[in-house]
């Protein structure tokens, strides 16, 4: 498995336990009778910790993968080959890290992907709010389709990695 490949399983895992996050959070606290239904200051409140919550934890998450992955790759270069001095090591940390110009159409391509979700999503809370449902499920539909759009454009990352990709 590639390197990109970790990295997006690794940010899908992380997408998916905020969305529970939050989903459980906010759940509970509407079934507890804590918020009362048109209670937007308190869905935007909770939209905007996680969100918080979401990038502190999607930077942390990427750090200790990159440093477990370095690790992981000084060990086995260090197991293959105990001569292997520190530049070498490096180089080989280098060599898996590489980003070419396949990675980069991946990614432009997923990019649509995900942006073609959040936008649905964002044209659906209209269309709610147009048929008279409450602002809270709007920006409840708006979150979740944004959040969804993430999901997906990882979900195409693997997919492109693992089944190719072609031009035009």
């Amino acid at each position: 498995m590639s390197y990109q490949e970790k990295r997006t399983i690794v940010s899908i895992i992380s997408g998916l336990i905020i969305l529970s996050a939050y989903s459980l959070y906010t759940y509970g606290k509407y079934k507890s009778g804590v918020v009362i239904e048109g209670d937007l200051k308190f869905w935007a409140g909770a939209m905007l910790l996680f969100i918080a919550i979401g990038i502190v934890s999607t930077i942390i998450i990427q750090i200790v993968f990159h440093i477990l992955l370095s690790v992981t790759i000084a060990v086995k270069a260090k197991v293959n080959n105990e001569d292997c001095d520190d530049k070498e090591i490096e180089k080989s940390i280098q060599s898996e890290m590489v980003t070419d110009e396949m990675d980069k159409l991946i990614e432009l391509k997923s990019s649509m992907v995900g942006f073609i979700v959040a936008g649905i999503g964002f044209v659906l809370a209209l269309l709610l709010i147009f048929l008279d449902y409450s602002a809270v499920v709007m920006i409840n539909v708006m979150f979740a389709s944004f959040s969804l759009g993430s999901l997906f454009e990882g979900f195409t990352q693997l997919y492109f990695y693992r089944r190719g990709i072609k031009h035009g």
